[in-house]
């Protein structure tokens, strides 16, 4: 399906902008990925600068058809942060949650499962922690939660061409399915029966659920959980930001494997 919509006012089709990535890093990672953008768009100021010219020539190297843009042309999009580089690709390319598990690795699996994250810079560090940890994979749910569009893929830093994402309709179902797998699934929630992340064992096959911030996770969810695990709070704040709280767990996870004797393991 085309998911290009119609300008009518001037009658022409125009990118989604989901599809879009921006800033200088985002679009080198998307070059080097092998699932390179359809198209670039370079500020014209921005020519004759070193890290635009990597991506210039790499683009000519990849065949990726590269427009020069007058400040006016970025100015109408809605990403501050673009640095005058914005390239267009195809849809993200989701996987299946069947796909995940069959994902090759080394030692027991580490998956991380957003419930409902609706900001997309907190569903972008997820990713970008999840990735530099080694993760195995992420799955998003298809409603009411942050797709892999521009913001994400911008404060993900590249890291969504990397690692494997999954959409799927329901979460607690696709817990189900993970459990069925012998993956354990923790929840990230605090509650007085919740284990002490430090505490707990990351060693095995291995999902972590981050709720969104505020809500935390749903009911539903917390009960398809195998156990729940909490970050002890020293100060006066209640709870950590969801991307903090992953970070937390997913190196735990990968500091526990190490020290049983996996150095190559997540």
């Amino acid at each position: 399906m085309d998911r290009r919509r119609v300008n009518r006012r001037q009658g022409r089709l125009e990118p989604d902008l989901d599809d879009a990535i921006y800033g200088v890093h985002a679009v080198e990672e998307a070059l080097a990925s092998g699932e390179p953008p359809r198209a670039i768009h370079v500020a014209d100021e921005r020519k004759r600068d070193p890290a635009v010219r990597t991506i210039l020539q790499r683009a000519r190297e990849l065949d990726v058809r590269v427009r020069f843009e007058p400040r006016a042309y970025f100015n109408q999009f809605p990403y501050k942060g673009n640095q005058g580089v914005i390239a267009f690709g195809a849809p993200f390319p989701y996987v299946t949650l069947d796909d995940l598990l069959r994902v090759e690795r080394e030692g027991p699996a580490l998956f991380v499962i957003l419930d409902h994250i609706t900001d997309p810079h907190n569903a972008g560090a997820i990713i970008r922690t999840a990735e530099c940890a080694g993760a195995h994979g992420v799955v998003l749910p298809e409603r009411r939660a942050a797709g892999v569009n521009a913001t994400v893929r911008k404060a993900a830093a590249g890291a969504a061409a990397h690692v494997p994402i999954a959409r799927v309709p329901n979460v607690a179902e696709a817990i189900r399915k993970l459990k069925k797998a012998n993956v354990w699934v923790a929840g990230a929630h605090a509650t007085a029966a919740s284990i002490d992340f430090t505490e707990a064992d990351f060693t095995r096959d291995l999902a972590f659920v981050i709720g969104a911030e505020g809500a935390g996770l749903a009911q539903l969810v917390k009960r398809e959980c195998d156990y729940l695990v909490r970050i002890p709070m020293f100060g006066k704040v209640a709870s950590l930001n969801a991307s903090v709280a992953a970070a937390l767990l997913l190196y735990e996870a990968a500091r526990q494997r190490r020290a049983a004797g996996c150095p190559r393991c997540p």
